[in-house]
C-alpha cells in the first residue's frame, strides 16, 4: 500500500507540470508563462499530442455547454430528464456540436416500458402522495389495507423490513406490504412481499437522517435486465418518509396502480473515423437529468466533457476509431445503454475495444475517483473483464503526472457501463462523489467541507450551473482527454491490439497509487453510492 499523501494542491493542474521523459521536459498542459493556445489555434490545429490536446480541454470549455443544458433546463420546466423537451432539446444540442466539430452524428432511437403509476392514500385520510414507479415493478391496479412490515419510524430508524422472510409471518395474503428502505437489497423486500401474497408494495424513504436524500421520494431499482425487464410482478412504488408514516396509520387503506406503456427515446452516438475502424474506443456519459432538476453535475458534467474533447479532436485523424456515446433513460435505470449494447451484434461487440465512462466529474465537495478495476480497495461486486485494469492504471497516471491526489471508486456497475461489462467490455472511468458524506481525511487531501456530501444537491432541483467544481471540471476534463487520446493510439495495453505512440515523446509514468481514504474491507468503501444501482443497500 502506498503511503498515505496529505495537502496536495490542485494548483499544479492548471499551472501545468514538465515531466522528464528520454531526456526531454514534456509539458502536458500550457504553463503559466506561456499564454494558453487561443480559441482559433486549437480550431486550425492538428491537436495530436497531449500537451496539444490538453492544452485545448480546459473548465471554461466545459462549462462553456454546462450553461448550455442549463439555459435548455431553464427554458423547459428546469428539467432535461427523459421524454421532455429539455431532454429533445439536450440532444439537439449535442447533436450541433459533434456536426459543427466535423464528427458523425447518429440519434439511436430505443424502447422500453414506461409506468404510469397511482399511490393514492384511502383511510384513515384521503392523500395522493408524491411517488415513483419501481424500476422492475410489476403491472397491476389494487385498492386494499395497508400491512406495516417490520418498520421502525422512532429513534435512529434502523430497520430491517422486508429483508428476511420471517418478517412477513402472519401477513394477510392480498393486503398492501408497506416497507422501509434499509439493511437490504429493494429487490430482496420486493420479492419476498410478493412470495408472502402481498398484491403490491410500497417502500418508503428510511427518514435516518435529516438529509433531504434520505426523508424524500426515493426510485426503488429492483435489478432489472434487458431480458427480464420485470423483476416482480406485482406493482412495486417507492414514496418519502412522510408518506410512509402516513400509510403506516392504524386503519390505512391505499390504492397502488402501476400500468406500462412503450415509449421510444434516443441516444446520441458521434464518431471520429480512424485509420481501423474495427478497433473502436469508445467513452460515454449519460445526457438525461432526474425529473426535480436540470442535472448540471450529474450529469451535465461527463456530457459537457465529452463535448469539449469533440471540439478540441475536431482536426484529428485518430488511428483508431473514436466513438462517443451520450445515453438516455439512464436515471430510470441505465436504460439506453442497456438497449444500444443491445441493439448490436456480436460482431459489432467485438470491435469495441473499450469503454471509457464519464458520470460526475465536477461535484462540488468532490474527491477524485476511479473505478477500482483491480480491487486494491474493494471486491468488485461485478465481474471486471479482463483489459479494465490497464484503464485504472492509465487514469491514475494522469493524475500522477498532475500532482493530484485520488482515490478508488468501486467497480460496482452503478452507472452505463454495466451493459459493456456484462458482454466483456473492458471498461473504467471517473467519479467525484454523489451523496456519500467527506471525511475529515479525505478534507485534507482534497479540500471540501467534511461532514457534508460530495454533493449535497445530488438529484435535486438545486443541482444547477451552481453546483460544479472548476477545479475538479479542469482536472477531469484533461483526464477525459488523455484517455481518449492514449487510447485513439493504441489498445495494446488493453486488447493486445498495436497501434502507435502517441507523438511527442511522453512516457506515461507509473501512478502514485491511491489515497485508500475509504474504510472498507480491503481500505475502500463504495464511493460510488449512485441511485441507478441493481442494488440498493441503506
Amino acid at each position: 500500500m502506498v503511503s498515505k499523501r496529505s495537502g496536495r494542491s490542485l494548483g499544479a493542474a492548471a499551472a501545468g507540470l514538465m515531466v522528464a521523459t528520454a531526456g526531454l521536459a514534456v509539458p502536458l498542459a500550457a504553463s503559466p508563462s506561456v499564454a494558453a493556445p487561443s480559441n482559433k489555434a486549437c480550431d486550425n490545429r492538428n491537436n495530436n499530442t497531449y500537451s496539444k490536446l490538453l492544452g485545448c480541454v480546459s473548465a471554461p470549455g466545459v462549462t462553456k455547454h454546462l450553461e448550455a443544458f442549463q439555459a435548455i433546463a431553464d427554458a423547459n420546466g428546469g428539467t432535461r430528464a427523459t421524454r421532455t423537451p429539455g431532454y429533445r432539446a439536450s440532444v439537439d444540442y449535442v447533436v450541433d456540436v459533434l456536426e459543427k466539430s466535423g464528427w458523425s452524428a447518429e440519434i439511436v432511437p430505443f424502447t422500453y416500458n414506461a409506468t404510469d403509476t397511482v399511490l393514492q392514500q384511502l383511510t384513515p385520510t384521503s392523500v395522493a402522495h408524491a411517488h415513483t414507479g419501481a424500476t422492475g415493478t410489476g403491472e397491476g391496479d389494487v385498492s386494499r389495507p395497508v400491512v406495516a412490515v417490520d418498520i421502525n419510524l422512532v429513534g435512529t430508524r434502523a430497520n430491517s423490513s422486508g429483508c428476511e422472510t420471517a418478517d412477513f409471518a402472519g401477513f394477510p395474503a392480498g393486503s398492501i406490504a408497506l416497507l422501509q428502505r434499509g439493511s437490504c437489497n429493494f429487490s430482496v423486500k420486493a420479492i419476498n412481499a410478493e412470495a408472502a401474497g402481498a398484491s403490491a408494495v410500497i417502500i418508503f424513504n428510511q427518514g435516518d437522517t435529516a438529509a433531504a436524500d434520505r426523508n424524500g421520494v426515493i426510485n426503488p431499482t429492483l435489478g432489472p435486465t434487458p431480458e427480464n425487464p420485470t423483476v416482480v410482478d406485482i406493482p412495486v412504488v417507492g414514496t418519502s418518509f412522510g408518506a410512509g408514516q402516513s400509510l403506516a396509520q392504524p386503519g390505512s387503506t391505499a390504492r397502488v396502480a402501476v400500468a406500462f406503456r412503450q415509449v421510444t427515446d434516443f441516444n446520441v452516438i458521434g464518431e471520429l473515423k480512424g485509420e481501423v475502424d474495427d478497433n473502436v474506443v469508445m467513452a460515454g456519459a449519460h445526457l438525461d437529468s432526474v425529473p426535480a432538476g436540470p442535472g448540471i453535475n450529474d450529469n451535465g458534467s461527463g456530457s459537457a466533457g465529452l463535448l469539449d474533447v469533440v471540439e478540441a479532436m475536431s482536426n484529428h485523424k485518430p488511428h483508431n476509431t473514436v466513438r462517443f456515446a451520450w445515453w438516455g433513460a439512464e436515471e430510470i435505470g441505465l436504460l439506453g445503454s442497456s438497449a444500444w449494447v443491445a441493439q448490436r451484434t456480436q460482431a459489432e461487440k467485438d470491435e469495441i475495444a473499450l469503454y471509457l465512462n464519464f458520470d460526475m466529474i465536477g461535484s462540488p465537495n468532490y474527491y477524485l475517483g476511479i473505478y477500482d478495476a483491480n480491487e486494491s480497495s474493494f471486491v468488485a461486486p461485478v465481474p471486471v473483464p479482463e483489459g479494465s485494469e490497464d484503464i485504472e492504471r492509465t487514469l491514475e497516471s494522469f493524475y500522477t503526472v498532475r500532482n493530484a491526489p485520488y482515490d478508488d471508486s468501486a467497480f460496482s456497475g452503478r452507472s452505463d457501463y454495466q451493459a459493456f461489462i456484462n458482454n466483456g467490455i473492458p471498461s473504467g472511468g471517473l467519479f467525484t462523489g454523489a451523496e456519500v458524506v467527506k471525511t475529515a481525511e479525505q478534507q485534507a487531501i482534497w479540500g471540501g467541507v467534511a461532514g457534508e456530501s460530495f454533493d449535497q444537491c445530488y438529484h435535486q432541483a438545486c443541482d444547477t450551473i451552481d453546483n460544479v467544481d472548476q477545479e475538479a471540471l479542469d482536472v477531469n476534463s484533461d483526464a477525459v482527454a488523455f484517455a481518449v487520446l492514449t487510447y485513439a493510439y493504441s489498445t495494446e495495453g488493453v486488447n493486445g491490439v498495436q497501434g502507435r505512440e502517441v507523438p511527442g515523446n511522453f512516457t506515461i509514468p507509473t501512478p502514485a497509487g491511491p489515497e485508500y481514504t475509504f474504510a472498507g474491507p480491503l481500505g475502500g468503501d463504495d464511493g460510488h453510492d449512485h441511485d441507478h444501482e441493481h442494488t440498493e443497500i441503506s
